[in-house]
């Protein structure tokens, strides 16, 4: 059985930084394309970004680029979350996730595992 562990979640002041950590266990880590979704109150889960098996390719979603950061330690089963000059629009619960599928699949509904998420609070 899979099992994906989100942490490092908080609040933080608008301009801040995070990093999100996601340990993954019962599987074949380096089998799994890791993505990160998040949902804010009221809204749908959402895609932020992904990275590739082997951490060679990532992919962001366009409010995210160039302000977070997807990496991942395969030695660690663990993929990591950086993010930098958060805004309150980031404010959301946060979800790793991970899917046996090829890269370029980003749908939510793609990814069969899901950690129980962590809160990020982001204050103006």
């Amino acid at each position: 059985q899979v099992q994906l562990v989100e942490s490092g979640g908080g609040l933080v002041q608008a301009g801040g930084s995070l990093r999100l950590s996601c340990a993954v266990s019962g599987g074949t880590f380096s089998s799994y394309v890791m993505g990160w979704f998040r949902q804010a109150p009221g809204k749908e889960r959402e895609f932020v970004g992904a990275i590739a098996k082997s951490g060679g390719s990532t992919y962001y979603a366009q409010s995210v680029k160039g302000r977070f950061t997807i990496s991942r330690d395969n030695a660690k089963n663990t993929v990591y979350l950086q993010m930098n000059s958060l805004k309150p629009e980031d404010t959301a619960v946060y979800y790793c996730a991970a899917s046996n599928l090829a890269w370029g699949f980003f749908r939510r509904n793609e990814y069969p595992y899901w950690g129980q998420g962590t809160q990020v609070t982001v204050s103006s």
